[in-house]
């Protein structure tokens, strides 16, 4: 209940585009391998943001400590 009006942060955002990306690809994978393929090089994509937000993340946490 207290979760219902709690926004989802920007890496939540990105991680669940990146699982979406990954099911379709693996949908189209049986039928359509050069879009599947494009989907999974999108999905890499979006794991790269998410590993970029994690660092600048980490820095701001580590910045913070000192």
């Amino acid at each position: 209940m207290f979760g219902l009006f709690k926004k989802k942060s920007e890496k939540d955002k990105l991680y669940e585009t990146y699982q979406n990306l990954l099911q379709e690809a693996h949908k189209l994978s049986t039928s359509n391998r050069k879009l599947s393929d494009q989907k999974t090089y999108e999905a890499e994509e979006v794991m790269k943001k998410i590993e970029q937000l994690s660092k600048k993340m980490e820095y701001h946490e580590f910045k913070k400590a000192r």
